[in-house]
């Protein structure tokens, strides 16, 4: 079932395990987040290069967005202890979070098929949603490219205030 996310629309709800530094591993419900607007990041994987410096860059921004009242999330379909190791390996500062069955990436219209060197196969499409605090999708990106995308958010998420 394809789903259409579009501005305007209500982000869907959901609980997820996460991982974050200094709280160990909890879980998070979006629409616990409600008063706050929202970074939701989706992404292929832990420890790669491109998601490597996407999270990086998030996390590196984190104050900025601290200051404007928003939640980042990351999520991928990596296990929360792999999350663990993410975190810690590269010094995060953000929250993971654990969508190991996919339910939240499709829920997102984010698990796609993919084609590399002409192999198919599903995947997550590295997106992003900026949500506002009554839980709307202010913007969406897809298909993202990492250079300079975080800062890109970040003024998206001014430009709401």
């Amino acid at each position: 079932m394809e789903i259409e996310l579009t501005r305007g629309k209500l982000a869907p709800d959901f609980t997820l395990p996460t991982a974050e530094v200094g709280k160990g591993n909890s879980e998070i419900t979006l629409s616990s987040l409600r008063g706050n607007m929202v970074v939701l990041f989706f992404y292929p994987k832990d420890m790669t290069p491109g998601c490597t410096t996407e999270a990086i860059a998030f996390s590196s921004l984190k104050k900025d967005f601290d200051t404007l009242g928003v939640k980042i999330i990351g999520i991928s379909k990596d296990s929360v202890a792999r999350h663990d190791k993410f975190i810690t390996k590269h010094d995060l500062n953000m929250i993971l979070a654990a969508d190991e069955d996919g339910e939240v990436c499709e829920a997102y219209g984010i698990w796609v098929l993919k084609k590399l060197y002409g192999r198919e196969y599903m995947g997550i499409e590295r997106s992003t949603f900026l949500i506002d605090a009554d839980g709307k999708i202010v913007q969406i990106w897809r298909k993202v490219r990492v250079k300079n995308h975080a800062e890109a958010v970040l003024e998206a998420a001014q430009g709401t205030q």
